[in-house]
């Protein structure tokens, strides 16, 4: 999975080593169904072949952690599935920080047209 912009400063500056090690290790396979990094997987549901691109997985779900144990190389169907209760737990954080966020855009966006108001009546 690609890393995120907010989560990119919590990765180690050796994050490229760290994860070309971890490849090494997996001898550039998913290290849960096997399947090679940089191959095509057929799809049985009628799509077009999914190109494999590996991931390291953090295990705990933690991006300071990279112990070699808690890093594991998977494919994009394998890390989808570990991380799905993850992203399940986490996505309602997301929503409400968005929320949160769109909810102070809009009283930005309130204020200067309330100072307006106040300038013209100032003018009278």
């Amino acid at each position: 999975m690609p890393i995120r912009p907010e989560n990119k400063d919590r990765y180690p500056k050796d994050w490229p080593e760290i994860r070309k090690r971890i490849l090494e290790r997996a001898k550039n396979r998913c290290e849960f169904c096997g399947v090679e990094n940089h191959t095509f997987r057929e799809n049985y549901d009628g799509r077009k072949p999914t190109y494999i691109v590996l991931t390291i997985a953090h295990l705990d779900h933690t991006p300071e952690n990279c112990d070699p144990d808690n890093l594991r190389a998977l494919c994009q169907a394998c890390h989808l599935e570990y991380d799905r209760e993850h992203h399940e737990q986490t996505k309602w954080q997301i929503i409400e920080r968005e929320r949160d966020k769109n909810q102070m855009f809009l009283f930005k966006e309130y204020e200067p047209k309330k100072e307006k108001k106040r300038e013209r009546n100032n003018r009278k």
